[in-house]
């Protein structure tokens, strides 16, 4: 029982994550490709640990795969956020 919910926590959290970096409403206009990257990079080392056999193997490898998803959709959304607007105000 415990294992069960320990496994359907760990695809909760993956999944938040995951949806998390691609959701584009940035603070900074134009840091979705780190936040990507870096959310990719997570969610697939959690991910590559968790199949198959080779553990930290696969956590290296679903980590890079990860960042190179993450990192591509975060430069997409990047390049369709519009510019920063000077509204005035306290600079």
């Amino acid at each position: 029982m415990k294992k069960n919910t320990f496994i359907n926590m760990l695809l909760l959290f993956s999944a938040l994550i995951v949806l998390n970096a691609c959701s584009g409403n940035e603070l900074a206009p134009n840091n979705a490709t780190q936040t990507g990257a870096v959310t990719g990079a997570l969610a697939g080392s959690v991910i590559g640990y968790n199949t198959g056999h080779g553990g930290g193997t696969n956590a290296v490898v679903g980590g890079l795969l990860g960042a190179a998803v993450g990192a591509g959709i975060g430069n997409a959304v990047d390049s369709n956020n519009p510019p920063p607007q000077n509204n005035g105000g306290w600079q």
